[in-house]
C-alpha cells in the first residue's frame, strides 16, 4: 500500500513534467522579440535630422529650385520649392518607415527560428544591423537635399557626387565587413557543451 501510494504520488509529477518537455519541443511558441529605439536609431536620426534642415532653409530658398545638375555643375532641371521640399523629405519618411516595418516583422517572426546555443549571431544584433542599414540611401538623400540647398543660396556645390557615394559605400564595405568579423568572432568563442 505504501509503495503504491508512493508510485500513484509521483505518476502524476512525471507526466505533468513530460508534458511540459514536450510543449516546449513541440506546440509552444515563445513570444516575438521586443522591439528597442536602437533598432532604427539612424534612420530616426538622420530622418529628423533633415526635417530640422529643410526647415531652416525653406524660407531662404527662391521660388524655384534648381534640383538637378550637370557633370560640371551646372543646374539643367528647376522645381517649386514645394515640391523640392517633397522630394527631399519624402523618401526619408518612407525608408524610416520602411525600416521599422523590417525590424517589425523580423520581431514577429523571429518564433519561426529558435536560436540555440550554436548560433554565431544574437537576433537582436540581427535586428541591430537590417534595421538601421536603410540609413545608407537616407544618407545619399541627405547629402543631395544640403547640396541643392548649397547651390540654391550660395552658388557652390559641397561634392561631387560621385564621390560622396564612393566614400559612403566604400564606409558601408568596411562596416559591412566589420559586422562579419564580429559574427564570426563571437561564433568561435562560443563553446558547445559535448553530446553524451
Amino acid at each position: 500500500m505504501t509503495s503504491r501510494g508512493k508510485a500513484g504520488n509521483f505518476y502524476p509529477v512525471s507526466c505533468r513534467a513530460n508534458r511540459g518537455q514536450a510543449g516546449k519541443t513541440t506546440g509552444e511558441r515563445a513570444p516575438g522579440l521586443p522591439l528597442h529605439w536602437s533598432y532604427i536609431i539612424l534612420p530616426a536620426a538622420i530622418c529628423l535630422l533633415s526635417l530640422i534642415l529643410a526647415s531652416c532653409f525653406y524660407h531662404q530658398l527662391p521660388a524655384e529650385v534648381a534640383c538637378h545638375f550637370e557633370p560640371d555643375g551646372s543646374p539643367d532641371q528647376w522645381l517649386s520649392r514645394e515640391v523640392t521640399m517633397a522630394w527631399v523629405l519624402g523618401p526619408q519618411f518612407l525608408f524610416a518607415l520602411l525600416g521599422g516595418a523590417i525590424v517589425w516583422g523580423t520581431a514577429r517572426l523571429s518564433t519561426l527560428f529558435r536560436q540555440t546555443e550554436a548560433a554565431r549571431a544574437k537576433p537582436q544584433t540581427a535586428l541591430l544591423f537590417i534595421g538601421n542599414i536603410v540609413a545608407i540611401p537616407q544618407l545619399i538623400v541627405c547629402f543631395a537635399m544640403v547640396d541643392i540647398f548649397s547651390y540654391n543660396l550660395y552658388q557652390t556645390h559641397l561634392l561631387p557626387m560621385w564621390i560622396f557615394l564612393l566614400i559612403i559605400f566604400g564606409l558601408a564595405t568596411v562596416g559591412l565587413g566589420l559586422f562579419l568579423a564580429l559574427i564570426i568572432f563571437r561564433g568561435r568563442r562560443r563553446v558547445i557543451p559535448p553530446e553524451d
